[in-house]
């Protein structure tokens, strides 16, 4: 046998060697935990929306503290700052192409169920009026277009208008654009929570600058600044960050026996008690928007929520049983759609549909002479759970339907990038 072929395939079989021990202590590259753990954020920031049907069933402090279950959104960010970090950061080239093909990745996975969803809001504005949707805004083509850009997230008189909780879609664009730019400045110059800092200052900075200017509340004051636009929020990206640095350069091997999973995870619950006690400002709707609970929800909560995440992914837990289920896992992929549809014209459509069958209920009693004092849609708390189930259903099947071809769709076509031919990460467990 010719030696030049021992010598490459003993090469070969060391390079093999060297490429399993490293996959052996690194994450895969698709963590269906992670996945589940969209799902959760997603149904903690419904119960938050929906916490006043518990008042008149429990004591007002349980509705108090499900009032700040708002802490799905700080998962959100936790998540996406450590997954586009644990995808991008040792492979990102700041050029044309490969920013071209970043951003292709992006609007795939986030703009068509968006752009649907805050089309049809619009439409349902002008069959309704409904003024929920514009606040009163002149202009709704005006409007629409600061919508389907992203840029009324900065405007604290038009956050909640249309798809409101749409807002967070601002920040997480924010973050995917300065992300690679982030990492740069990480790598070249060794500067990194020197970021925060500095976009946080930029934030209040703005608010100086704005804050007397009539202009739709643009960087308006200091609350919407921090709790509702990214230059207030970009801690919460960072920490994500840095759990993923920490990981691509160590590994998931442990050398402790600490439940990180637990840990984190009472911790979390530990930061939404702190919230719930403190007082809510006037015009404000939860102890999130007091200034002590701004410190908390943005600085304090996102390093045990990292916590926890490390846990999941280092653990092995009932927490992490559970989100790995296949239909937990389905859950947590159509958990976007959710997220867009759980407040809004679609959950107003089925509140309308749940009244009217309570209607028909009675009359179906009067029509048959039935003495029936109560009708099974009286109960808000029932009327909850079935909307809950109903918008998971209708989650899923948008899903299927449309959200998942699109986003294939667009990551094979021509858009901004000509596409290349080859193995596509899977990206189920990127957020939103």
């Amino acid at each position: 046998m010719p030696l030049w072929y021992l010598l490459c395939n003993k090469h070969i079989v060391k390079f093999e060697f060297i490429i399993t021990i490293v996959t052996q202590k690194n994450l895969q590259s698709y963590i269906p935990a992670l996945t589940g753990v969209r799902a959760l954020a997603a149904y903690l920031v419904f119960i938050s929306h929906f916490e006043y049907v518990f008042d008149g069933n429990f004591p007002h402090a349980v509705q108090r503290f499900l009032q700040e279950f708002h802490m799905g959104v700080t998962i959100f960010f936790v998540l996406s700052g450590f997954l586009i970090t644990y995808r991008y950061y040792n492979n990102f080239h700041l050029t044309k192409d490969w920013f071209k093909q970043y951003l292709k990745n992006r609007v795939a996975r986030i703009y068509p169920m968006y752009f649907l969803l805050t089309v049809l809001a619009f439409v349902y504005y002008y069959v309704t009026h409904d003024e929920k949707i514009t606040k009163g805004f002149p202009s709704v083509p005006g409007l629409l277009l600061m919508h389907v850009t992203f840029v009324r997230g900065f405007f604290a008189n038009l956050w909640d208008t249309g798809i409101a909780q749409g807002w967070s879609l601002t920040v997480e664009e924010c973050f995917y654009f300065s992300a690679p730019f982030v990492f740069l400045i990480n790598k070249k110059y060794r500067q990194f929570y020197t970021q925060p800092l500095v976009l946080t200052g930029a934030g209040l900075l703005l608010v100086v600058i704005f804050r007397n200017v009539n202009w739709y509340g643009f960087f308006g004051n200091f609350t919407f600044t921090m709790i509702y636009t990214f230059l207030g929020r970009c801690f919460e990206f960072f920490v994500g960050i840095q759990l993923a640095l920490i990981l691509l350069n160590k590994g998931i091997e442990r050398t402790n026996k600490i439940k990180y999973t637990y840990l984190g995870f009472l911790l979390m619950m530990v930061c939404v008690g702190i919230m719930s006690q403190l007082a809510i400002p006037k015009g404000w709707m939860a102890g999130l928007h007091n200034p002590f609970g701004i410190i908390t929800n943005n600085y304090l909560l996102p390093p045990c929520i990292a916590m926890f995440f490390y846990g999941l992914l280092t653990e092995s837990t009932v927490f992490k049983t559970i989100l790995s289920f296949k239909f937990v896992e389905l859950l947590g992929k159509s958990s976007y759609i959710f997220y867009l549809i759980h407040l809004g014209y679609i959950r107003d459509f089925l509140n309308d549909w749940i009244n009217k069958a309570n209607d028909w209920i009675f009359e179906y009693y009067d029509a048959h002479g039935m003495s029936w004092e109560h009708s099974p849609f009286e109960n808000d708390i029932i009327n909850l759970i079935i909307q809950f189930v109903l918008l998971n259903a209708l989650s899923i099947l948008l899903f299927k339907t449309i959200e998942e071809p699109m986003n294939h769709y667009i990551r094979k076509s021509n858009f901004l990038i000509k596409n290349k031919p080859r193995n596509q990460e899977n990206e189920s467990a990127l957020i939103k």
